[in-house]
C-alpha cells in the first residue's frame, strides 16, 4: 500500500443485510465443524490409548475416516463463507477498486461453475453408492460420499451470495465482516 493510499479515507460503508437463512446456515456449518472436530479429537485420543494397550476398535478408525470427509467439506464451506479459501492476490491487490471488483466477480463466477459441476457429479456418486456399505460400520457408502454434494451446495450458497454482493458494489473489506458486525 502506498502512502497516498494509506492517507485516503476508507470507502463508504455499503449496507447490504445478509439474509437470515444464509446467517443461519453459516452458524449450522460452523457448529457442525466444531462438533465433528471435537468428536474426532476424542476418538483419536481413545484410539491412541487403545493402541498403547495393544487393542483395536476397527469401527472407531472407520468412523474417524467418515467424519474426516464430512469435516473437510463442511470446513470448505466455512472457509467460503468467510472468503478464507486459498488465493494468490499479488495481481489482484494491484488492481484499482473497479478492476478488483470485476476480477473478484470473475473468480466467484468460475468457482460457482466448478462447484455446480462437483455437486452434480457428487449427487450421481451418492445415488450410485446406496447398494454398498462401509466395511465395519455397515452404513450405506452413500453417507460417506454425501459430503461431496452437500459441501458443494453450501459453498455454492456462500459463493453466490458473495457474487451478489460484489455486483452490488460491496467492497471485499465489507463483505467478510465478523459475526458481531453483521
Amino acid at each position: 500500500m502506498t502512502e497516498e493510499q494509506a492517507l485516503q479515507p476508507p470507502p463508504a460503508l455499503v449496507l447490504v443485510p445478509t439474509p437470515a437463512l444464509i446467517l443461519w446456515v453459516g452458524k449450522v456449518v460452523d457448529y457442525s465443524v466444531i462438533l465433528i472436530g471435537g468428536a474426532m479429537a476424542a476418538m483419536i485420543f481413545i484410539n491412541v490409548v487403545l493402541h498403547a494397550m495393544h487393542k483395536d476398535l476397527a469401527w472407531l478408525t472407520e468412523l474417524g475416516e467418515f467424519l474426516m470427509v464430512w469435516v473437510t467439506f463442511l470446513g470448505g464451506a466455512a472457509a467460503a463463507q468467510r472468503g478464507a479459501h486459498m488465493s494468490i492476490n499479488e495481481f489482484l491487490d494491484k488492481l484499482e477498486p473497479a478492476g478488483r471488483r470485476w476480477a473478484d466477480a470473475a473468480v466467484q463466477a468460475f468457482t460457482i461453475v466448478i462447484f455446480a459441476v462437483v455437486m452434480y457429479y457428487g449427487v450421481g456418486i451418492v445415488q450410485g453408492s446406496w447398494g454398498s456399505v462401509l466395511t465395519t460400520l455397515e452404513w450405506p457408502m452413500a453417507w460417506q460420499y454425501m459430503p461431496l454434494p452437500v459441501g458443494s451446495a453450501l459453498i455454492l450458497l456462500f459463493t453466490v451470495w458473495d457474487l451478489i454482493l460484489i455486483l452490488r458494489g460491496v467492497p471485499r473489506e465489507q463483505r467478510y465482516l465478523s459475526d458481531t458486525e453483521h
